[in-house]
């Protein structure tokens, strides 16, 4: 290659270092030499501190706005600009390398021959969100809220009727770019109507939401697929708001997902003390809030509530591979990600700590749901039997599957109507008079559903009991593979 001197006056070269990299330290006898032969047609890049190297003409690029529009991931880099617009770049140092690329055969002649370069500050974590917003390249097409200098950030949440009633977290730009991160989905796309005022749903909204809530951005994928599963017509998202039964949506995670993101799915995991299982859940309900409208004596009319409409999202447990997950029995396979979504009421428990035999606890599980909305109420709503691992484990030990459980709890809640007609055992609730002659279920055919979960000490299992809805059932379980 020609010596520099002779090359076209319009190729020029620009390099990227920072102090904080042994690298740049070590070339900058080079660079000086480098300095001195191109004048001019050198334009050097400093990231972290304006005074090195010690050259005349240094550019500081503190605020990596150079280092960021040229795509530096590693210092130092130095890149050829010819008279075209092309460009070519080597990072590093390789002394054989940057002799060929500059032209100038006794470049760094005292230096080692190679040593790697260090990342750019442009790669700190959480730098490139940081930079997309501080340079306009961020998506975000919300309206930017500006508070008064002395508003309190959670007191403003709170004041614009962005909260459940807990703190949330203020959705700065920042953390909304983050969340977003943590899918691949654009944050344009359009998931559905958010009911009940029916309001067009973005991504983008939905992450708002999600960093409300408390969220982690690896949450993500459960979060937009919860919400998607909402907006399913048969989950019936506009009339469980309306309701003024108890129910709320009920989030059911399955697959590997569950495990990456730390879901709980044994001791506690219904109550307090897990991140993914508090967040996920309130996402969804202030989402509902926030982009639908669905505020309580607004359109939600419940004459109690719960305590699970602030967040009822828990994993299940998935340990025993003989034992179908309840994404398979949805017709998923075991290794696949999946959130699934019932209209809940609170918790009942069910403790039998003397049943040693599956055919007894099968008949003492059925005995507590029959209990679901009431016990003469035979057809009206779904039910979610949660069965702990030391249950579990005594139809495993009989020789029980799970189909064989439910097989047990279907037949052991055949009813006959005279029992439970209105006015029956001197109580005006009940079936209507119609069905004294017939022989009735609890449940619908797919209206009971099994989930494992909980601690592995401790012989109570639980039922969630489903939405009391006539017409088009509201309880139906629905289910939503996530998506990156």
């Amino acid at each position: 290659m020609t010596n520099p001197a002779s090359s076209a006056a319009a190729t020029r070269y620009s390099l990227y270092l920072k102090r904080d990299c042994p690298t740049c330290q070590l070339v900058i006898p080079a660079v000086s030499e480098l300095a001195a032969q191109l004048g001019a047609d050198l334009t050097l890049y400093t990231q972290d501190d304006p005074t090195f190297p010690a050259m005349p003409g240094v550019v500081d690029d503190s605020n990596l706005a150079q280092s960021y529009a040229a795509g530096i991931e590693i210092v130092p880099t130095l890149i050829r600009h010819d008279a075209a617009g092309t460009e070519e770049r080597i990072v590093g140092w390789d002394r054989a390398e940057w002799r060929e690329f500059t032209g100038i055969q006794s470049l760094g002649e005292a230096l080692i021959e190679f040593k790697p370069g260090c990342g750019s500050k442009t790669q700190d974590p959480g730098m490139d969100e940081v930079l997309a917003l501080r340079f306009g390249k961020s998506a975000l097409q919300a309206r930017e809220v500006e508070l008064a200098s002395s508003e309190d950030e959670l007191e403003a949440c709170f004041d614009r009727g962005w909260s459940d009633g807990l703190p949330v977290v203020p959705p700065t730009a920042l953390r909304v770019i983050r969340m977003l991160k943590g899918s691949d989905r654009s944050a344009s796309e359009i998931i559905g109507n958010v009911p009940p005022d029916n309001v067009p749903c973005s991504i983008e909204k939905v992450a708002i939401n999600a960093v409300l809530a408390g969220c982690k951005p690896e949450y993500f994928p459960v979060v937009l697929a919860a919400v998607e599963a909402a907006l399913q017509d048969k989950f019936c998202m506009h009339g469980l708001l309306c309701t003024t039964y108890f129910s709320s949506p009920v989030v059911i995670v399955n697959g590997p997902i569950a495990k990456a993101i730390g879901m709980n799915s044994g001791i506690n995991a219904l109550g307090q003390g897990n991140r993914a299982n508090a967040t996920i859940g309130r996402a969804l309900q202030l989402l509902i809030r926030n982009v639908g409208g669905g505020l309580p004596g607004g359109i939600d009319r419940a004459t109690m509530g719960n305590p699970g409409k602030y967040s009822y999202c828990f994993a299940e447990d998935e340990s025993d591979d003989d034992w179908p997950t309840l994404a398979q029995d949805r017709g998923f396979d075991r290794n696949q990600s999946v959130v699934s979504l019932f209209a809940g009421e609170g918790l009942q428990g069910i403790v039998d700590q003397q049943s040693r035999t599956p055919e007894s606890l099968a008949r003492s599980l059925a005995a507590s749901l029959r209990t679901v909305a009431h016990s003469k109420l035979f057809g009206m709503a779904d039910a979610i039997l949660l069965v702990s691992p030391e249950h579990r484990r005594v139809f495993k030990e009989g020789g029980w599957t799970k189909a064989d459980l439910r097989a047990a709890l279907y037949n052991n809640l055949m009813t006959p109507g005279e029992e439970i007609m209105r006015g029956a055992d001197g109580i005006a609730e009940g079936m209507p008079e119609r069905f004294k002659d017939k022989i009735l279920n609890k449940f619908r055919d797919d209206g009971l559903h099994i989930v494992t979960l909980g601690g592995t000490a401790g012989m109570f299992s639980a039922i969630i009991g489903g939405w009391v809805a006539s017409g088009e059932r509201g309880s139906q379980l629905v289910s939503q593979p996530t998506a990156s």
